[in-house]
């Protein structure tokens, strides 16, 4: 049986993912070499960032969630899909605690030391490299109907701010070293508390919505029938096989599975599935992201045909 993605996955989600991995790796480097507790702390927290995107899109192989469907029920299915997430929740809780009590320790022994230029060139390159990539988000997702560029400008907005104040920390350090202000030196390793807390409270939420299952944590206030429905009401869509909601703050992502003609072209399934999107972003206000699988109808026996053979009139989907 073939399967057509008809919407490709989001290139600007991913290029966002991509620049908060490159991010991470650079400050962490540079804090490193040149003694910056805060700016390791502020690596940590894009690699947060990065961890949030990879769990949000990153899903099981279709083939293996309808065989944990089938042989363990939605409970086994709902279990083994955010192990990533956790995964990623622990990693930045270890990170952070660590981050946080060395930054504490260096506080209470004195030892405090102001961080190198590099540092506070580092953090600047940073959020000027973080704005281009948010911009060239901004531009893509306008492009898309709906709230879709909603979800990422929160996140943007408090990585700025993260940045800000370990911006503060380091030329603060910087500044009580090149004036002989001992108290200012205090301002890089206080620095690193903070953003290690902010760290702190995203792998919360991380291990919160991969336990209780993002689907679940939305039952309450989404009703998964009313999107059913929209998608149903698509000419061309014969079955919605399979809904699931993402949530995303104050927003949802939807992924849908349905199921077409199997007799049409990959290029009319793609018009199917680019329409059920639009539809589905312009009823819900609140949804920012769809994406959409299609696959060829399949009635199964008794109903399907034994006698078709190389003689029928089924166009194949590649010419």
């Amino acid at each position: 049986m073939i399967r057509e993605r008809a919407v490709p996955s989001d290139s600007a989600a991913w290029l966002g993912t991509a620049n908060n991995v490159i991010l991470a790796v650079f400050k962490g480097v540079v804090g490193l070499l040149f003694d910056s507790r805060a700016l390791l702390a502020d690596a940590l927290y894009s690699a947060a960032d990065a961890a949030a995107g990879i769990a949000e899109k990153v899903q099981l192989p279709l083939s293996v969630r309808q065989r944990l469907r089938l042989g363990h029920g939605a409970g086994g299915r709902m279990k083994a899909e955010p192990l990533a997430a956790i995964f990623f929740a622990v990693f930045l809780f270890m990170g952070a605690l660590q981050m946080g009590g060395a930054s504490v320790f260096t506080m209470v022994t004195g030892k405090v030391v102001a961080p190198g230029f590099m540092a506070g060139v580092a953090i600047v390159v940073s959020i000027a490299l973080r704005e281009i990539v948010f911009q060239l988000q901004y531009r893509q997702n306008l492009k898309k109907p709906g709230n879709a560029s909603k979800s990422f400008i929160d996140m943007h907005r408090h990585s700025l701010y993260t940045s800000i104040i370990v911006l503060l920390g380091i030329f603060g350090a910087m500044t009580g070293e090149a004036w002989d202000i001992p108290l200012l030196l205090y301002a890089d390793p206080a620095a690193s508390i903070v953003v290690a807390s902010l760290v702190l409270w995203k792998g919360y939420r991380l291990i919160v919505g991969a336990v209780y299952g993002q689907e679940e944590a939305k039952a309450k206030a989404e009703d998964k029938s009313a999107f059913i429905e929209t998608v149903q009401r698509v000419h061309g869509v014969i079955t919605v096989d399979e809904l699931k909601l993402h949530g995303s703050g104050h927003y949802i992502s939807v992924a849908v599975i349905i199921s077409v003609n199997p007799r049409i072209s990959v290029l009319e399934a793609n018009h199917i599935a680019n329409r059920a999107k639009i539809l589905l972003m312009n009823r819900f206000s609140q949804v920012s992201d769809v994406s959409i699988q299609v696959m060829p109808y399949d009635p199964g026996y008794p109903y399907k045909s034994n006698y078709e053979g190389s003689n029928n009139d089924l166009p194949t989907l590649l010419q």
